[in-house]
């Protein structure tokens, strides 16, 4: 369906009262270029410069150069037509419109415009845009509720909701994994996840049943059957995954706390991409009964919230031996504080992007210069590449044991992507997993040892979120692929606590976007690591220049 704009004066133009001619000629072939998806026009209807504005409920964008960035990443808007048309004038060559426009497929929205003309041409100086009414973003849940379901109604945790990955237990819901097919195939849970039932017996409630990427095989968060949930941080950026449906879920105000897995990076990720707090926790250390696996060497059981404090709630709680106020973990070694002292890799630095180093070396700057210095220093973690590469065929492996019956007998029934890393998995032989195994054992000891007194600290991953677009070039996503797991798979081979905590903020063609920094402890210390981690983020934040 098409708008006829030449119709348009003659339903709305009174309604649009002492609208000028030329100002109406640019406002229809405004609409007209976002009808057509002519981003070339689109681009001329907007006032160049760094000063022009456009909001939506994913954000705001400041420029011209980021608007026209977020816009060819859009793919257009659904048909519609303009309802109505009210008209201000604010001085000489100002000019306020407000449209109210009608879709095809039911609803309508609001488009709120500023108009500025310069040498005699109209443009947008300043644009809101407030989309029709969804009772339910598809990207983002399988299915919600308010609350799904009913936590207990006293505990230390009442009054928060939970976004729980699509790869838990419960009772009552299938296990759906990211995958359609995998979902009509599955039988209906017969108990619920224990990471699930500790959030509701301290008192949070289950919002809804969030999106995951296929199987848990992916680290940008999108999928190919219901779409990528949007970035509640970065309009038109990927929100990271695998927890992405969770993760977005938190960073749009959804839910407050995101129950989610780590593999690879898949809870740390979306958390630098999204500027929340995340924690993966000591391999182990959180029941996976309940869970579909991915790699059961490297699977563990995590959060994200928006803030420490929210964090740091939800692991005294869970990690605690009797579900008591006590900050004991399960390992023992938690209710100790970890030193103030921190360790940055070689490798890491290396590896980040300028921007993300020029913020993390202004960081660490901030940090020695303080009225709490804490004790710097720096090693080598050894080439991350020999992290990645044993860690990848080991998962692999698994992940071809846990999922290769379903998947052969469901042939095409995943996305192109995670398809040909699972295809990739299917001709990992006993022998290669084997010696992967044995190589990844001298760098978990090296990891163990550099973290006996001290806390690694990092950038989580090389830089802000990618845009999300389908028409990048697959070897550049696969290096954006590559980089992102080199720094992330290094805890996840030595089974170790990290969490990524949103203290870098970078430029990019979107906007300012964040990136985040994670510290990584010895295993068992996850309740004092977010301890830490909240002193850190309260250090930063009091020096942080104005």
């Amino acid at each position: 369906m098409t708008t006829d704009l030449d119709d348009l004066s003659e339903t709305s133009a009174d309604r649009g009262e002492g609208l000028p001619v030329d100002l109406r000629a640019a406002f229809d072939a405004y609409e007209r270029a976002i009808m057509a998806n002519d981003l070339d026009a689109l681009d001329a209807a907007f006032a160049p410069g760094a000063d022009t504005l456009r909001g939506d409920a994913a954000g705001l964008l400041v420029g011209h150069d980021a608007i026209s960035a977020f816009r060819g990443l859009r793919g257009g808007v659904s048909p519609r037509t303009i309802e109505r048309i009210e008209y201000r004038s604010l001085a000489d060559d100002t000019a306020l419109i407000v449209s109210v426009s009608r879709y095809a497929g039911g609803g309508t929205g609001l488009q709120t415009q500023i108009w500025q003309r310069d040498a005699g041409v109209w443009r947008i100086s300043a644009a809101h845009v407030t989309p029709r009414a969804q009772a339910l973003d598809r990207s983002i849940w399988r299915t919600v509720g308010d609350p799904l379901f009913q936590g207990a109604w006293e505990g230390p945790l009442k009054g928060l909701t939970v976004a729980v990955k699509d790869l838990f237990a419960i009772k009552g819901y299938r296990i759906g994994a990211g995958n359609p097919a995998f979902l009509d195939s599955a039988r209906a849970e017969t108990t619920t996840a224990p990471a699930v039932s500790d959030l509701l017996r301290g008192g949070a409630s289950l919002r809804g049943i969030a999106r995951t990427d296929e199987f848990a095989y992916s680290i940008a968060g999108d999928n190919a059957h219901y779409g990528t949930p949007p970035n509640g941080a970065v309009p038109g950026a990927l929100p990271g995954g695998s927890s992405s449906g969770p993760a977005s879920a938190v960073a749009t105000g959804q839910a407050d706390i995101a129950l989610a897995t780590d593999t690879a990076g898949s809870i740390r990720v979306p958390a630098s991409y999204q500027g929340l707090w995340g924690l993966r926790t000591s391999h182990g250390l959180v029941p996976r009964q309940g869970l579909l696996p991915l790699a059961q060497s490297f699977d563990t059981v995590g959060w994200l919230a928006r803030d420490g404090a929210t964090l740091q709630r939800v692991v005294d709680w869970c990690l605690s031996y009797d579900g008591s106020d006590s900050t004991e973990s399960v390992f023992g070694e938690s209710g100790a504080d970890l030193p103030w002292r921190f360790t940055v890799p070689h490798e890491a630095l290396d590896a980040i992007q300028p921007d993300t180093r020029r913020a993390f070396d202004r960081l660490l700057a901030r940090l020695e210069a303080s009225d709490d210095p804490a004790l710097l220093s720096r090693a080598s973690i050894g080439d991350l590449a020999e992290y990645h590469e044993p860690f990848r065929t080991v998962q692999g492996a698994e992940a071809w044991r846990n999922n290769g019956e379903w998947l052969s007998d469901h042939p095409g029934a995943t996305g192109p992507a995670v398809a040909d890393r699972f295809h990739a998995a299917a001709s990992i032989t006993p022998a290669e997993e084997s010696a992967a195994r044995a190589a990844l054992t001298p760098l978990r000891e090296r990891l163990n040892a550099l973290v006996r007194d001290a806390v690694l600290i990092l950038p989580t991953v090389p830089g802000p979120a990618p845009a999300r677009t389908g028409s990048a070039d697959p070897a550049q996503v696969d290096a954006v692929r590559t980089a992102t797991l080199r720094l992330t798979t290094p805890a996840a081979v030595a089974g170790l606590p990290a969490v990524s905590i949103p203290l870098l903020t970078v430029p990019t063609a979107l906007g300012p976007a964040p990136v985040g920094v994670c510290l990584i402890s010895r295993s068992g210390t996850d309740i004092a690591l977010v301890r830490l981690a909240r002193r850190l983020s309260a250090l930063i934040e009091e020096t942080e220049a104005p």
